[in-house]
């Protein structure tokens, strides 16, 4: 309860559940559903008080909702393509980013002395567990349209994410493999976080370490790595990439 009335202090001229509206557009009924949700495990590490329950719900439902919507945008487009772009709509970093700028992070009760939290991606956690709530709290329907008008719409420019290239790993390799260079991703180190295995992975190019990705599992390091190798390299968006 201490959080949660810290944060009410924050907001001393209106209630939490009037914070609340102004991020979802509505009303909530079931107000303590949107307290666990924005509730993460360094503050409270049971399962029924924190957001972990309620982020494996709402990301199963943000992954049938936008599946659906695709299947209606591209009712000739193969498995593959549906997919990939599914991936894109949905991967930690694009509702992270979405999460940020819905207001999230000011809402969400965690722990800001845990340096390792600055690395990860709980806010974009953060909202699946908030599309959980909205399911359980207002139905199915109306979390649809929620998803809709509040993220797909506002957030996720479909034309632009077709041609986008989320997978930073492929495209270090082919890069690697045009230039001859020998390509590998070592644990640099692994500690414990709060209960969880915090890893570091490097992009290692020819023996030197070129970039360093921090997450709780080693395939997200290692794809943290290889977007700032990416980056460090100049080939994001380049046709002909450079060599080190």
């Amino acid at each position: 309860m201490e959080f949660w009335k810290s944060l009410y202090r924050k907001h001393p001229n209106s209630s939490f559940k009037k914070n609340l509206k102004v991020i979802l557009g509505f009303s909530p009924d079931n107000v303590s559903l949107y307290k666990t949700a924005l509730t993460h495990r360094s503050v409270k590490e049971t399962s029924h008080e924190n957001n972990e329950r309620l982020e494996y719900l709402g990301d199963a439902i943000l992954s049938a909702i936008v599946a659906d919507y695709l299947f209606k945008r591209y009712p000739y487009k193969e498995e593959g393509f549906l997919t990939e772009m599914r991936s894109k709509m949905v991967n930690r970093q694009q509702l992270n980013d979405i999460a940020l700028k819905m207001g999230l992070k000011k809402v969400t009760v965690y722990n800001k002395s845990d340096s390792s939290l600055k690395v990860s991606q709980i806010f974009g956690n953060t909202l699946e567990a908030l599309v959980g709530a909205i399911y359980l709290d207002k139905g199915y329907k109306k979390t649809v349209r929620w998803v809709s008008e509040r993220m797909i719409i506002p957030h996720m420019f479909i034309d632009d994410l077709e041609i986008l290239e989320i997978n930073h790993k492929n495209k270090l390799y082919g890069w690697a493999n045009k230039n001859g260079k020998t390509l590998e991703f070592e644990t640099l180190n692994e500690k414990i976080e709060n209960g969880r295995r915090l890893f570091t992975v490097g992009a290692v190019v020819n023996g030197r370490v070129i970039a360093e990705g921090m997450a709780f599992n080693k395939k997200d390091a290692s794809q943290i790595a290889s977007q700032l190798a990416v980056e460090k390299l100049g080939i994001a968006n380049a046709a002909s990439p450079g060599i080190i």
